[in-house]
């Protein structure tokens, strides 16, 4: 070192001391450096100044390079980034030192970290401005400035988190945060300075908040800037959501018991009704010996009855697998022609009865690799449906697309329509659009939704386009490759 700069003398003194080469490397780096900004003096010496220690507002609204050897300031003060990432306040004082031939020989630094000072400086002016409306709020507020710091608080911080106000103040905000979450924070704070907007904290995430005793508790953030003449700000409004979490997992438990609970009732209710149909089906075809017409039709009745509810109780067992998580895919590669043309021969009868045209598009699609079974399920549902709320002698239209991204079904129909107001109620149980005294449609009201949640289960997508009074088409997405030509 240059006998100028005499190391036991800087050592002892309270400011950190820099001297920096005229290419701006560090030359000198005095044990209040080693304090101020983490890094020791063999970590420094021989490193760029600009790279070692990051201004963050380096450059902003038209500011100066505080270590540009252009920068010909004597005093300023700037924010800088420590080795652990905390941000301090320093003032700096600048002096260069040239040879006799006026050649840039280095450049001095006194730097002071005045973090608390200035963290003081912005409590004071928070609090003449905003103690009043933050007592007033329900939740607890903090206000932090640039360096992360806590500069102001209300009385509800303090019975929320333990601290006192006077504890608060000065201390980075992440005291509040647990441990492990601490240093990913800072960063997240750092990009919230550089793209300030009122938001939700964690939108999607479970945060947690830390009391001074240690205890974690689940909390709910909003962020806002706070832009002032003394710089920028950040509010945060935290709120404990305990009881909201627990509300919420009680509710996800209740509703896991009902799915399983009916998944149960309906397996139990099956066996009987299955006795039932079985021996309609006998009456039915008069083998035990031959019935009169009114007979015949009775039998038919408790027939049509026992198969209407034996659907509902499927749809119902299925929805419940799906909710409670049981449900299983097993993909297999099979012919769409004749997985179509099957539903389509079950739903024959149901659409002569009204003299409804089904018409089968499906182009040069001929196999898939799908869960056979859920895709015919789907299929039945849709087409089902659009026999069921299309006019007498109207079209229903189905439709099968491949391409590299999946299959692509869509049934369409020239029926009643569905009005826009109506849109947001389609695939909700239980709910049936045509309702009330005038009704004419029969339904549980489980079709859409139960066809919903097995698309989606499969990774694809649903979408409805209809007009009132024209017609509906529901466009099925499902991301499974095309099979090979059969």
């Amino acid at each position: 070192m240059d006998a100028e700069l005499p190391q036991r003398l800087w050592d002892e003194h309270p400011d950190a001391i820099l001297a920096i080469s005229a290419r701006g490397q560090v030359r000198y780096w005095n044990r209040a450096a080693e304090a101020i900004f983490g890094y020791s003096r063999d970590e420094a010496l021989d490193r760029v100044l600009a790279e070692l220690i990051v201004p963050i507002d380096s450059g902003a609204q038209g500011k100066p390079e505080p270590w540009s050897l252009e920068n010909s300031s004597p005093v300023y003060e700037t924010v800088c980034r420590r080795k652990d990432g905390a941000l301090v306040h320093v003032s700096v004082a600048r002096r260069e030192l040239r040879d006799p031939d006026g050649s840039l020989r280095h450049v001095l630094y006194a730097q002071r970290d005045v973090t608390q000072l200035k963290v003081l400086q912005y409590a004071k002016l928070l609090e003449a401005r905003f103690q009043g409306l933050l007592e007033s709020a329900p939740d607890a507020m903090v206000i932090v400035e640039r360096a992360g710091r806590i500069a102001l608080t209300n009385s509800q911080t303090e019975r929320l988190f333990g601290y006192t106000r006077e504890q608060l103040r000065g201390q980075p905000v992440e005291v509040l945060i647990p441990e492990r979450y601490r240093v990913k924070h800072g960063g997240h704070r750092a990009q919230f300075f550089l793209q300030p907007r009122t938001r939700a904290m964690g939108a999607g995430l479970e945060l947690y908040g830390r009391r001074r005793d240690g205890t974690e508790f689940p909390v709910e953030i909003s962020l806002s800037p706070l832009e002032m003449t003394e710089g920028l700000f950040v509010s945060s409004a935290i709120r404990d959501a305990t009881e909201r979490r627990r509300y919420e997992q009680a509710l996800q438990e209740a509703n896991r018991l009902k799915s399983i609970f009916l998944a149960n009732m309906s397996h139990e209710l099956r066996t009987p009704l299955n006795g039932i149909i079985g021996f309609s089906e006998l009456l039915g075809d008069e083998r035990p010996g031959p019935l009169n017409d009114k007979q015949k039709e009775y039998v038919g009745d408790i027939l049509a009855s026992g198969r209407h509810l034996l659907q509902l109780i499927n749809d119902v067992l299925d929805l419940s697998k799906v909710e409670a998580g049981r449900m299983e895919l097993h993909p297999e590669k099979f012919g769409l022609h004749k997985a179509v043309e099957e539903v389509c021969s079950v739903l024959s009868g149901m659409a002569q009865g009204k003299q409804i045209t089904v018409l089968r598009n499906l182009g040069a699609s001929r196999s898939a690799t799908l869960d056979r079974q859920k895709f015919m399920q789907v299929l039945y549902n849709l087409l089902s449906n659009a026999i069921k709320f299309t006019d007498d002698g109207g079209t229903v239209t189905v439709t099968v697309e491949q391409d590299s991204a999946g299959l692509k079904l869509s049934v369409a129909d020239t029926g009643i329509g569905i009005h826009p107001s109506e849109f947001n109620r389609l695939f909700v149980e239980f709910q049936q659009l045509d309702s009330g005294a005038t009704r004419r449609y029969e339904g549980t009201g489980l079709g859409l939704a139960l066809t919903k949640k097995i698309i989606e289960f499969q990774g694809g997508t649903i979408e409805v386009a209809s007009e009132h009074g024209r017609g509906t088409v529901f466009t099925v997405n499902l991301p499974a490759p095309a099979g090979p030509g059969t």
